[in-house]
């Protein structure tokens, strides 16, 4: 299972529709846009894990700098949470 980490979101993106646009690349476990606590709004940023890791660099090579929602997102496998201090 592969975490991508998906960047420069449109602010009308939510969680279904972000597992709808990487569907084809397999089964999606999950998909999660970051919302802001204060306000409510999405941050721009979300997270999409794939059962299939082929398919998730697929995902990355593919859709890397495309269009989604008029905005060209930024994909790349996610890094661990880093530990806060």
């Amino acid at each position: 299972m592969t975490k991508l980490y998906v960047g420069n979101l449109s602010y009308s993106v939510n969680d279904a529709t972000l597992a709808e646009f990487f569907t084809e690349y397999g089964p999606v476990t999950s998909a999660i846009v970051i919302m802001d606590k204060m306000s409510g709004r999405s941050k721009g940023f979300g997270f999409v894990e794939l059962e299939d890791d082929a398919k998730a660099a697929d995902a990355i090579k593919n859709l890397d700098g495309t269009d989604f929602d008029g905005r060209n997102i930024k994909i790349a496998e996610a890094r661990p949470m880093e530990p806060r201090h």
